[in-house]
């Protein structure tokens, strides 16, 4: 069986969306990273990153969401677009742009508007532009066809979901009016079983909310002090 280790933010949300939607079997286990527990020894030899996701397949360790949807995708076979170069390299091309640039951007933007410390004028504006850019993208890409890989619902668009929920968080309330694609998505994926799985995954354990002096040492040691 699966360990799946698990906090509910962005990119394990896209786990376990695809653990839902395949019904594979899997043991949660939770790891509050606002208590420090991804700084653990037993979970840094999982995943030496000290972040979440991460899971444990029999000899097969993996960490990095979007390495974990590629292993489940190949694992299952299921969707995956049309096994041909094409098609595998429009899925490879939309996959490391959630890694590399939804992701990364989105999560510095949050950073910077909700966590860092004064002064952050100019890294605020940076992170934020640098977001909606990512995010208009996106958008632009759904005006065009259904999904991010065209008629078929995908892992792709799994990894815009686990992002998506938060756009508001990242980019602010009216962030809506000007991405009306992505929330198209966004409420469709939502209303497939699956997804409404894993949103409650979060009500199976008491992960501490609050950002207080322990969540700060935890997630920005570099501020912590």
């Amino acid at each position: 069986m699966i360990k799946f280790y698990y906090h509910p933010s962005p990119n394990p949300l896209k786990i376990a969306l695809f653990l839902e939607e395949t019904n594979l079997p899997y043991e949660l286990i939770p790891v509050d990273t606002r208590k420090g527990e991804q700084h653990d020894p037993e979970f840094l030899k999982i995943n030496p990153n000290a972040k979440t996701p991460a899971m444990v397949d029999g000899d097969s360790v993996v960490f990095d969401s979007n390495a974990m949807l590629l292993y489940l995708a190949e694992k299952t076979g299921k969707f995956l677009p049309a096994d041909d170069l094409k098609s595998r390299g429009e899925m490879y091309t939309w996959l490391m742009f959630v890694a590399t640039g939804i992701g990364p951007y989105s999560g510095q933007a949050v950073h910077f508007k909700h966590f860092a410390p004064e002064p952050k004028d100019y890294a605020v504006t940076r992170y934020t532009f640098e977001a909606w850019r990512h995010w208009s993208i996106i958008n632009d890409r759904l005006a065009t066809q259904h999904y991010m890989l065209g008629n078929e619902y995908t892992l792709v668009d799994m990894a815009v979901w686990g992002w998506a929920r938060a756009v508001p968080f990242i980019l602010g309330e009216d962030a809506w009016e000007k991405l009306p694609n992505v929330k198209r998505l966004l409420d469709e994926i939502n209303t497939r079983p699956a997804a409404q799985r894993a949103e409650v995954l979060k009500t199976r354990h008491s992960f501490k909310t609050e950002v207080d002096a322990e969540a700060r040492k935890a997630l920005f040691p570099q501020i912590a002090g």
